[in-house]
């Protein structure tokens, strides 16, 4: 890979990490995890970015990869990380720390979205960042029905979480 894609990757990277600091909050439950999983989305997303194409937008490309690593490393009772060695500008990205409580606000909702599984998590979060029905179905490699059909689901199940977490104070 040459300088200028690195660069490029880099300047990507740190525009939209919030994404991926998105996803490691719906699948840690603290901040030595969060900061690890982030750190192994970066590996991969950094390992197939020469493959990336342009063919869909950075940030469905790299939540996907993000999406795949946190379900595939946090499903195996392994939690080996492997390491890369790189010889980039990347460690010029300011890492900016996930401030919970700026989105106190969505406590509530992230405690209730903890519950669901694997493909809901991933729904939800999709259609809570505005993606449309076509982009979730894309990314998530389900027709745009069914995920239409999943999300209303879920919607009433989270619903029902957050009712019987209001009746338990």
């Amino acid at each position: 890979m040459n300088k200028n894609n690195e660069i490029e990757f880099a300047r990507l990277l740190e525009q939209h990490q919030n994404i991926l600091h998105k996803i490691c909050k719906l699948y840690t439950y603290d901040i030595d995890s969060h900061k690890d999983l982030f750190q192994e989305m970066v590996i991969q997303i950094w390992k197939a970015y020469p493959n990336f194409k342009g063919e869909a937008k950075f940030t469905t490309w790299a939540y996907r990869i993000g999406l795949n690593t946190a379900i595939s490393l946090y499903r195996s009772s392994k939690h080996r990380i492997t390491t890369v060695n790189w010889d980039i500008s990347l460690e010029n990205i300011t890492y900016e720390d996930y401030n919970s409580e700026e989105e106190q606000q969505l406590q509530q909702i992230y405690k209730a979205v903890k519950q669901l599984s694997d493909i809901e998590k991933a729904l939800i979060y999709m259609y809570l960042e505005d993606k449309d029905y076509a982009e979730i179905a894309e990314t998530l490699g389900i027709s745009e029905v069914n995920a239409r059909v999943k999300m209303n689901r879920i919607k009433t199940k989270i619903k029902n979480i957050i009712a019987q977490q209001g009746g338990n104070k």
